[in-house]
């Protein structure tokens, strides 16, 4: 017996075996595995799944959370909603393919991360390849999502 209230989900396991990972409303999309900093202001991002370079590559579908507030490359506080005005905006920072895999991206700063600073990286609307309309968030409970900058 199933409870009419609760979605019903195709599949909601691990994103690592190769399935799409697949929400309530069935729509696959890629998740977010790791954020890795790799420079002082650039931020390595690895999806499981070949992702749509537009959607992948719209800094505006990305928010930045830190500990700290909204300052330096952290657009939203811990307690902070997402929102279109509090994503990170085009003069903030700008996402290039880090190679050929459509699985791997790099988020460029105008800024430096503050050391010592907890962030979060959350994408949201990003599409698989070849695929449009994902309206959800990219990462799960398995992403490696956070990172102390340095």
């Amino acid at each position: 017996m199933t409870n009419e209230l609760m979605p019903q989900y195709a599949y909601a396991g691990e994103p690592y075996w190769g399935l799409p990972t697949v929400t309530a409303d069935r729509q696959p999309h890629p998740v977010l595995v790791e954020a890795r900093q790799t420079a002082p202001n650039q931020i390595l991002m690895t999806y499981d799944q070949r992702s749509d370079l537009a959607s992948a590559t719209n800094v505006s579908n990305y928010w930045i959370r830190s500990n700290m507030g909204p300052a330096g490359i952290a657009s939203v506080g811990m307690n902070e909603a997402l929102t279109a005005a509090n994503a990170i905006r085009p003069d903030m920072a700008m996402i290039t393919p880090a190679d050929n895999s459509r699985m791997r991206f790099l988020m460029t700063f105008r800024v430096n991360a503050m050391r010592g600073v907890m962030y979060t990286v959350l994408p949201c609307f990003v599409n698989l390849e070849g695929m449009t309309s994902f309206r959800g968030e990219n990462w799960g409970p398995f992403s490696r999502n956070m990172f102390i900058g340095m």
